[in-house]
């Protein structure tokens, strides 16, 4: 063997031992394997040591110092979500008003809560609700509704605390944000291994028109979002613990190294895994929030396979995928599909427990819509002795092929529907509500000439979304070239929250179902300005030059967050500031 082999070995690799060929020819487009090191470190990497100079400088003593560097990755994040909710709780039940598609589920909720169904309302429900004296006109005749129950079971709780008022309906929603925000930190601090820019994905977030409206209107779609940010957070943990118990099973040299070892990487039994069975359960609360759902669980599926595969492959498996079919497939569909098919079904419980009653002169009363539909029209009706079950089942189904037809039917027109394509950009935002007061009347001055504008408006913080598109280019760089997990995992998280509505092109749909994937792009965001930033070994003019731009951006991100702010909590403006924020005509 000649000197010059061995010196161009990589580290972990054997002299002689050459990259395959499709890796060499991939370096001409920036391809980078990865560094070498010991196993262990490569499927689990380490949580770099909190530092303790900053206490120090201020004043703390060492211990002291190193115990407020252990805690930073709790409070980091906490802080981060005390701002956030701060801002989502402040002035909460304004406007002091029925917004949008509040009037379907706030009073949806309610009713759910009062009879496990949705009854129905009259035409003036909503000026009797805000009316003096409240009267509630609620019917228990059951209403036809096209979404499942759990995020009305949700927003229901605020109402049973505080009452049937715009705080009410809203106050588990904000809940429900502010804690995404925190999620958001802690997922980013796991991802990137990194607290600063966990806290960054975090504090993006916050500062998200998108997010940020939808947190403070009763609407399903920040319900959705806060599950499937959940399913994701635990699909991570269990990437952590699995590869930890790969980790732990492999062989150690003599000099403390852990190398692959086919043998164990092939046989090692994983078995039932919690967190991916607690992420079942969390995406069956989201499709039974909104069905969309159904595309993040056949994403993360996918997404949890393919990290299996790379952990056996990685701890020394000549062929994962047979490797990860025999051992982990058929567990990883029994944690997730079964599990969400039973939290779904288990969802309905309310309307499975409205049995009602029957009359010839007034029918099903007391009873959901469709409730009785296998017995009273005879279809596929079963009275053997598991009818108690079968026929609510076949309702069931019945019900939702019903809501099915609806959904893929729906082409009205709208004044504010979009097509997918331009929700990146936000070329259309969603009006929530809009009033023109005159000169005097709730808050517009009287000095002024024409009346004024006040507006919720369910726009993403445009800066940060015109970031993201950037963003979400250098990660498919990243995935593809670079072989990034992480890139991949916020492209997942993209993909099956917005890809699905490209199958939907001629149907009524709207930009603020984007708030789904809007915590991905965030980590989007962070991981390219951890880029920017520069690596650890970079010289210090290019860590400088790094986080002037960085921190250039970030503030940029939260004074156009701060700018639109009046048009995210309705607040009063003259007409010229308004229009000045009406930086495209599609805004209007």
């Amino acid at each position: 063997m000649s000197s010059d082999t061995a010196t161009h070995a990589q580290p972990g690799q054997a002299a002689g031992q050459h990259p395959p060929a499709w890796q060499r020819r991939l370096r001409r487009f920036g391809y980078a394997g990865r560094p070498r090191s010991d196993v262990r470190e490569r499927l689990v990497p380490p949580y770099p040591q909190p530092g303790a100079r900053l206490w120090e400088t201020l004043g703390a003593a060492p211990t002291v110092a190193a115990g407020f560097g252990r805690w930073t990755g709790w409070a980091g994040p906490v802080l981060v979500a005390l701002c956030a909710g701060l801002v989502r709780f402040w002035r909460l039940g304004s406007p002091d008003n029925v917004i949008f598609d509040e009037t379907y589920y706030a009073k949806d909720a309610w009713s759910i809560w009062e009879f496990g169904y949705e009854g129905t309302w009259p035409k003036n429900a909503n000026d009797q609700i805000l009316g003096t004296p409240q009267h509630i006109p609620l019917s228990d005749a059951a209403a036809y509704v096209v979404h499942p129950p759990v995020g009305k079971w949700v927003i229901g709780i605020g109402e049973q605390l505080f009452g049937l008022d715009p705080f009410g309906w809203r106050v588990m929603v904000a809940l429900l944000g502010t804690l995404s925000v925190l999620m958001l930190c802690r997922i980013g601090r796991r991802l990137f291994r990194s607290t600063f820019l966990g806290c960054l994905a975090g504090a993006l977030l916050a500062v998200d028109g998108l997010h940020f409206v939808m947190s403070r209107t009763a609407l399903l779609d920040l319900v959705l979002m806060f599950f499937v940010l959940a399913a994701f957070g635990c699909l991570l943990i269990d990437r952590d613990h699995a590869r930890a118990r790969l980790a732990a099973a492999l062989p150690v040299g003599e000099d403390g190294t852990a190398r692959p070892d086919p043998a164990v990487a092939q046989s090692l039994k994983l078995g039932p895994r919690p967190w991916r069975i607690a992420a079942g359960v969390l995406l069956g609360l989201a499709i039974g929030t909104k069905w969309n759902g159904l595309y993040v669980l056949a994403a993360f599926g996918l997404m949890t396979v393919l990290w299996d595969v790379g952990a056996r492959r990685l701890a020394g498996v000549h062929r994962p995928y047979r490797a990860v079919l025999r051992r982990d497939l058929g567990w990883a569909f029994l944690s997730l599909v079964p599990v969400a098919i039973v939290t779904y079904i288990a969802s309905w419980s309310g309307w499975f427990a409205a049995t009602g009653s029957y009359s010839k002169r007034t029918g099903w009363r007391d009873s959901g819509y469709f409730r009785h539909w296998a017995e009273t029209d005879g279809h596929y009706s079963n009275s053997g002795p598991f009818s108690w079950l079968l026929n609510p089942l076949r309702s069931l189904w019945h019900y939702e092929t019903e809501v099915y037809q609806f959904h893929v039917g729906l082409d009205s027109p709208h004044i504010y529907q979009s097509n997918p394509w331009s929700w990146l950009v936000q070329s259309r935002p969603v009006s929530y509500f809009y009033e023109s007061p005159k000169p005097g009347e709730s808050g517009c001055p009287t000095g002024t000439t024409e009346k004024c504008a006040r507006e919720v408006l369910a726009l993403g913080t445009p800066l940060l979304w015109w970031a993201a598109c950037f963003a979400l280019l250098y990660l498919l760089f990243r995935w593809a070239l670079r072989r990034d997990w992480r890139a991949g995992a916020i492209l997942c998280g993209v993909a099956g929250g917005y890809l699905p509505w490209f199958l939907y092109q001629d149907r009524t749909i709207f930009s603020f179902y984007a708030v789904v994937f809007v915590p991905f792009l965030c980590l989007a965001v962070a991981m390219m300005i951890g880029a920017l930033l520069g690596p650890p070994g970079a010289s210090e003019t290019r860590r400088v030059v790094g986080a002037v731009g960085s921190g250039a951006l970030v503030l940029l991100i939260m004074w156009n967050f701060i700018y639109f702010f009046p048009l995210y909590t309705g607040q009063t403006l003259p007409i010229d500031a308004w229009r000045a924020r009406m930086w495209l005509d599609t805004w209007i």
